[in-house]
């Protein structure tokens, strides 16, 4: 388990940033040889991610609820997160091709995915006796106490400048 940072922080990036939701739901359990390769299609592209700082991501933090399996990923543009999910020699991209071959349609397995482009400044966080994680825990992420300055949400959103 990671060290829990007591107190209460603040986390911020300089410019703007692409938050990218990705997912995948098992729908027919017993449809293993369908959505296996699906779940192990994911931690290899997560570890080809990181071992790219170039590429434009900025990081990732994984959670389980039930059959469905969420990525939440930081990257630094649209475009980058576009150029590594069309690289033909990624791991990315093979991957949805044998997906689309093998379950299509079917229903057996179920991924969605969510794009939010967020402009500089025009965000906040919070984490309170919480490890270091999300927007935090992203490359070149700033994550510090909070301070006077940085009390409230509206302070941190700049919403009174």
């Amino acid at each position: 388990m990671s060290k829990v940072e007591a107190g209460r922080y603040t986390a911020t990036i300089e410019g703007d940033f692409v938050v990218f939701i990705i997912g995948a739901r098992v729908n027919k359990l017993r449809k293993v040889r369908k959505w296996m390769p699906v779940a192990k299609a994911m931690g290899p592209m997560v570890k080809e991610l990181y071992e790219h700082p170039e590429s434009g991501f900025l990081g990732a933090r994984t959670m389980v609820a039930g059959r469905t399996v969420n990525l939440i990923q930081y990257w630094r543009s649209v475009e980058d997160l576009q150029a590594f999910a069309k690289n033909p020699s990624g791991l990315h991209f093979p991957a949805w091709r044998a997906f689309n071959d093998k379950v299509g349609s079917s229903g057996d397995v179920g991924v969605y995915h969510e794009t939010y482009k967020v402009a500089s400044h025009d965000y906040e966080t919070i984490y309170a006796n919480m490890p270091v994680m999300g927007l935090g825990a992203a490359r070149g992420a700033d994550h510090r106490k909070i301070g006077a300055s940085s009390e409230t949400a509206a302070a941190r959103l700049r919403v009174d400048r």
